[in-house]
């Protein structure tokens, strides 16, 4: 245990969380090796940390470490960030260029937000996880590079792999030793001695008297959930570091700081987004089948009425349905709504030449209602299939296949 105390010093690690310390020492132990790691844990909970540990205490401390941040590397031109291109491979390549992997050669290279890598590259990265290899863009020639690769992550790599974001076959050689660094809320003893390591850092910097929090702010603090884990613990020590006078901080005080003052509510992990197209197509044909069958109801009610030749009840009946389809209670006509007029006398079909003609409603079709949207939205768009497919919430390649099925 000395061992990892020191390896928090030097590495400005705060926190005696049991998990915390077993993520380092797994960190320890697979070091000298050259075994691939995948560091999971919520954004903001400091994976960063883990790859400069684990260089730093390999054979390769000596050789180049790099950090590439997967997911701010716009998809057209991550291949050649990480791969190298040749002169005159694409638009704008005026000379050739050395690739992360080529640069790396010998070292570490830090893949952040892996799970953000498009499919094709992907396929690019397991290659030099197999073997070592990898091809330049624009190139034919194969190179070599003897890298070690640490990757990190807060996306759910099995859900990315059931939705075909992520190869399964990449995650596996990728993990061969995972790391699970816990969120912040896991960690509530470690909250107040975070804190009071930033509030000195930020006192230092600003050149201004320390802040403390008074017994029941340390409480609530404790307490907070801190979704931005210890990214959002660092800005509200320096917030309340420059704006608060008082360098004592009350519960109250504190309070104003904390967004959605939620406390130990339940975060909602891994929730389906309820605003995709197919979700909202299902809801509306939910609503236009209902108001189809209360449409029938008022057909039926009106033949009930010629047999029976109860107006009365009726027509009570008929204003509810009404009430029920249009959601007023208002007298129909004030909202311009054509209702039935039925005399008082009506008691016999021969009262009703339209009656022959009451048919029931034909079934509404999936299909041609999904390609009423399909010719709307590729309409509105002037035939661009990627911007008609993002605006219906489905692939590009969905998109092709519904119009080649459809023959659009």
């Amino acid at each position: 245990m000395e061992n990892i105390q020191a390896l928090k010093q030097r590495f400005g690690i705060i926190g005696n969380d049991i998990h915390l310390n077993r993520a380092l020492e797994k960190a320890v132990r697979v070091a000298p090796t050259d075994i691939s790691v995948l560091v999971t844990g919520e954004s903001g909970v400091g994976k960063e940390n883990i790859p400069r540990i684990i260089h730093s205490l390999s054979h390769r401390k000596h050789a180049k470490y790099i950090a590439v941040n997967c997911g701010a590397i716009p998809e057209g031109t991550i291949d050649s960030e990480l791969f190298g291109h040749e002169k005159g491979s694409f638009t704008g390549a005026t000379q050739d260029r050395k690739g992360y992997f080529e640069v790396a050669d010998g070292g570490t290279i830090f893949l952040d937000e892996v799970g953000e890598l498009p499919l094709t590259t992907q396929v690019r990265l397991l290659r030099v996880l197999e073997n070592g290899e990898f091809i330049k863009v624009g190139s034919s020639k194969t190179q070599k590079t003897n890298v070690r690769i640490v990757a990190a992550t807060n996306v759910n790599m099995q859900a990315a792999i059931e939705k075909e974001k992520f190869r399964e076959d990449l995650y596996y050689r990728l993990s061969t030793v995972e790391i699970n660094l816990p969120p912040l809320r896991e960690r509530n003893q470690d909250i107040h001695l975070l804190f009071r390591k930033f509030a000195a850092d930020f006192a230092q910097k600003y050149r201004m008297p320390s802040i403390r929090l008074d017994d029941n702010a340390v409480n609530i603090l404790a307490n907070y959930r801190f979704p931005g884990n210890i990214r959002q613990l660092k800005n509200l020590a320096e917030q309340i570091s420059v704006i608060e006078e008082e360098r004592t901080v009350s519960a109250t005080k504190l309070q104003q700081y904390l967004p959605n003052n939620n406390g130990n509510l339940p975060a909602v992990i891994g929730g389906k987004k309820d605003n995709d197209f197919s979700t909202e197509r299902d809801i509306m044909y939910k609503i236009l089948f209902d108001m189809r069958n209360d449409i029938n109801d008022l057909k039926k009610l009106t033949l009930d009425l010629m047999k029976n030749g109860n107006v009365k009840e009726v027509q009570e009946e008929h204003h509810q349905l009404i009430e029920k389809i249009y959601g007023t209670k208002e007298t129909p006509q004030e909202n311009n709504i054509e209702v039935l007029n039925i005399p008082q006398n009506a008691s016999e079909e021969k009262d009703y030449d339209f009656i022959e003609t009451i048919e029931e409603d034909e079934s509404l079709s999936l299909q041609d209602k999904e390609i009423e949207m399909i010719k709307k939205s590729l309409e509105k768009n002037s035939n661009k299939r990627k911007l008609a497919a993002k605006e219906l919430g489905i692939s590009e390649r969905t998109l092709y296949r519904k119009i080649k099925q459809y023959d659009l």
